[in-house]
């Protein structure tokens, strides 16, 4: 990521926009801190969770720089998530939604991550956080069979199954979404980012897909799955025919906006409106950086 692009990020960021200069300071801080000190520092990332960071974290440190790196997508499952539930983290990285869930929320996470050194990591944060009876880790990719499979394992957040001319690549055990809920409760929340393998989780989840418990689905289609030889517009489809709707959340105003197709980054799946739009207004207030949403 450039550096102008960055600072585009961040100084438009909606936690950021009236404290810029803040913002910008807390960026060149960590540039330079983690550079004389490599060593990992505690990060409170809400009132309730910490974040584990390290240089070289591209994801998780943008909850430094920004306070909650994927703004709408992680309000929306502090606003929705409650004591109780179940939320499955498919592609979890060092596990950012993961804790906002179990660590700030109190709900109960299956969570997933294929990379060895980035599930450590993963482990690491769930371990300072004090979590371990509440989330249920799995060291394995998510596809639509049980088996194996190749795995970069350099690219930090970019990490994705191999494709032809990718080197430096592992064999990561695989696992679906049905096996595992089979032996849990049905998730009410599902994030998927998988790099464009989004098409073989879906595959893998068809059982979990009718569940009537499963109420909204936070996955990215921004068309990596044309490297696989997917079509993700048929992971709209599929999801419109078990009766969910595509939506974008703005935090501030807690309204759900329809949109009519998958955006090019995160959308958001949601089906029984009127009971997710209850827990959204009703939720406690979140206290970020300052700021209450």
């Amino acid at each position: 990521m450039g550096m102008l692009h960055v600072y585009r990020f961040i100084t438009n960021h909606p936690l950021n926009r009236n404290h810029k200069g803040q913002a910008i300071l807390r960026f060149l801080k960590w540039q330079i801190t983690s550079r004389l000190n490599p060593d990992p520092v505690i990060y409170a990332f809400t009132e309730k969770a910490k974040l584990v960071l390290e240089r070289g974290m591209t994801g998780a440190t943008g909850n430094l720089y920004c306070g909650l790196h994927e703004f709408n997508d992680m309000a929306f499952l502090l606003h929705f998530l409650r004591p109780g539930d179940t939320f499955a983290d498919i592609g979890a990285n060092v596990g950012s939604f993961t804790m906002l869930a179990s660590a700030h929320v109190g709900a109960k996470s299956l969570t997933f991550e294929p990379v060895a050194a980035t599930y450590a990591k993963l482990m690491r944060n769930v371990a300072v956080n004090q979590i371990e009876d509440k989330v249920t880790a799995y060291n394995a990719a998510m596809g639509s069979k049980i088996g194996e499979i190749d795995f970069t394992n350099t690219l930090d957040t970019m990490n994705h199954v191999a494709e032809k001319g990718d080197t430096k690549i592992v064999k990561v055990k695989v696992v679906t979404l049905d096996d595992i809920v089979e032996h849990h409760q049905v998730p009410i929340l599902l994030k998927i980012d998988v790099e464009g393998f989004e098409t073989e989780v879906i595959k893998g989840a068809e059982n979990t897909l009718n569940q009537d418990a499963l109420k909204a689905i936070i996955i990215e289609l921004p068309g990596a799955g044309s490297r696989y030889g997917y079509d993700e517009s048929k992971i709209h489809d599929k999801l419109l025919s078990v009766n969910f709707r595509a939506y974008q959340y703005d935090p501030i105003k807690r309204n759900l906006i329809p949109v009519e197709q998958f955006g090019t980054y995160n959308t958001l799946y949601v089906r029984d409106l009127d009971f997710v739009n209850d827990r959204l207004k009703h939720a406690d207030k979140i206290k970020i950086r300052h700021q209450e949403i």
